[in-house]
C-alpha cells in the first residue's frame, strides 16, 4: 500500500496502512536537531523547558517523563517544577510568573489537568504567550485561527504532520473530527482549514455522527470513549486518526473499534504508538522555535525556522 501522486492513498482490502507515529516523529526531530544546532551556535546557549506538575496523577507523570527525557535527547535544558496536590493558586501563579521573567527559560509546559481547585483557565492566561508552547493561551489561540501563529498546538499539528508523512493529502478533502475541546478538536479543525480541508465538528449534541463520519474522506477521534467508531461509521478507503486514548483494565486503547476498522479504511493510526509520539515531537518543535524567536527575533530565524 501506497500514496499514490496527488496524495490519494491506494490500498487493497485488508490491507490498511498503518500510520505508526515514530517514524514521522523521528524524521521531525531530526530535522531539528540540525535546526538546534544551528541556532545554539548563534545563541551561545541552549533552549530552555520549564515543566510544571501538579499533584500526583499517574498520566500525568508518565507524559512529563516521556516530554522530558525528548527534551534532553536534543540538547533542551529542563526545568523540573513539581508542586504537591494542595499547592495554592497564589503560589502557582507566583511561579509562572517568575519562569516568564527567567531568560533561561523559552518554553513552559503546564500539565493539564491542574487539581480542581485550581483554576485552569487563570493559570493558562498568566503564561507568557511567547513561552506557551502548547498554545493554549488566548492571544496565541486568536493568532492560530487568523492563520498567524508562531506556534502551532503539539496534538493537532501532529496530526497534520503525520498525514503528510504518510502522503495523505488533506486539501479538498472531507474532514470529520469527534471532538471539540481545546486541546484537539477546535485547534485542529482550524489547522485542516489552513489546509484547505473541509471540515464538520461532531460532538456530543450532533445527531446522527454516523451519517457525517460516512462521507468523510478523513475521520478523526478525540473523545476518550473506548471503541467508539467502529466499521459500520466509516466508508470504504477513509483515513481514520484516533487521538483518544483510554484505559480498559490493563491495556490502553482509543476511541475506534481498531481491528474491526483495520479491513475496511485505507488508513488507520494504532493506540498506542500512533499520534502520541507525533504530539512530544511537535512540542520539541515549538520549544526550539519560541527559542529562536525570543533569542534572534522572528528575521532572523526564519531561514532556519522549524516546520
Amino acid at each position: 500500500m501506497r500514496a499514490a501522486p496527488g496524495g490519494e492513498v491506494t490500498t487493497q482490502k485488508n490491507a490498511a496502512l498503518i500510520l505508526k507515529g515514530k517514524p514521522a516523529a523521528d524524521k521531525v526531530t531530526e530535522e531539528l536537531e540540525a535546526t538546534l544546532a544551528g541556532l545554539s551556535a548563534q545563541v551561545g546557549r541552549p533552549p530552555g523547558l520549564a515543566v510544571i506538575l501538579v499533584g500526583e496523577n499517574p498520566a500525568s507523570e508518565v507524559y512529563v517523563r516521556i516530554k522530558e527525557k525528548s527534551a534532553r535527547r536534543l540538547g533542551i535544558e529542563t526545568f523540573d517544577h513539581r508542586l504537591p496536590e494542595e499547592t495554592r493558586r497564589e503560589d502557582l501563579l507566583a511561579l509562572v510568573g517568575r519562569l516568564n521573567a527567567d531568560p533561561a527559560v523559552h518554553g513552559i509546559l503546564i500539565q493539564l489537568p491542574l487539581p480542581a481547585h485550581l483554576p485552569e483557565e487563570e493559570v493558562l492566561r498568566a503564561l507568557d504567550p511567547a513561552k506557551d508552547v502548547d498554545v493554549f493561551h488566548p492571544e496565541n489561540f486568536g493568532r492560530l485561527a487568523l492563520k498567524q501563529g508562531r506556534l502551532r498546538p503539539c496534538t493537532p499539528a501532529g496530526v497534520i504532520e503525520i498525514l503528510k508523512h504518510y502522503g495523505i493529502g488533506i486539501a479538498g478533502k472531507r474532514a470529520v473530527l469527534i471532538g471539540r475541546s481545546k486541546i484537539v478538536g477546535l485547534p485542529l479543525s482550524l489547522l485542516l482549514l489552513h489546509e484547505n480541508a473541509t471540515v464538520t465538528i461532531c460532538h456530543s449534541k450532533t445527531r446522527d455522527i454516523a451519517a457525517h463520519t460516512r462521507a468523510a474522506d478523513i475521520v478523526v477521534t478525540a473523545m476518550g470513549v473506548p471503541g467508539f467508531l467502529r466499521a459500520d461509521m466509516v466508508r470504504e478507503g477513509a483515513v481514520v486518526v484516533d487521538v483518544g486514548i483510554s484505559r480498559v483494565g490493563e491495556k490502553l486503547v482509543g476511541d475506534c473499534d481498531y481491528e474491526g476498522l483495520v479491513g475496511k479504511v485505507a488508513a488507520i493510526t494504532p493506540v498506542p504508538g500512533g499520534v502520541g509520539p507525533m504530539t512530544v515531537a511537535m512540542l520539541m518543535v515549538n520549544t526550539v522555535r519560541a527559542y529562536g524567536l525570543q533569542t534572534l527575533g522572528e528575521e532572523a530565524l526564519r531561514a532556519g525556522a522549524p516546520r
